[in-house]
């Protein structure tokens, strides 16, 4: 990135999703830098455009690695929502073994 355009040098865009087993939810952003996982979060939309959400702060990741909420972005960052799991992997295994 270059940092000959003030402005991109001051923000970061980022992408935030959320999936469902019937739909996926991507919103791409730009944000101050410096702006943290829970913020584009908020700023995405997508807790106002579903209101059943409940993010827990445990279940944020960016590349398929958890994060802290007030982790600072960088620019590309992918911010993922996780949902909690239905079913127990120990469990899964088992009943596959069935």
């Amino acid at each position: 990135m270059s940092t000959d355009n003030p402005e991109t040098a001051s923000t970061v865009t980022v992408e935030v999703v959320y999936a469902t087993e019937a739909r996926h939810w991507l919103r791409r952003l730009c944000l101050p830098r410096g702006s943290t996982v829970m913020q584009a979060v908020e700023q995405s939309g997508l807790l106002q455009e579903l209101p059943q959400l409940e993010v827990d702060p445990s279940r944020l990741g960016v590349f398929s690695r958890r994060v802290a909420p007030d982790d600072a972005l960088h620019d590309g960052d992918r911010v993922e929502i996780y949902r909690p799991l239905t079913l127990d992997p120990k469990d899964a295994r088992r009943r596959r073994m069935r």
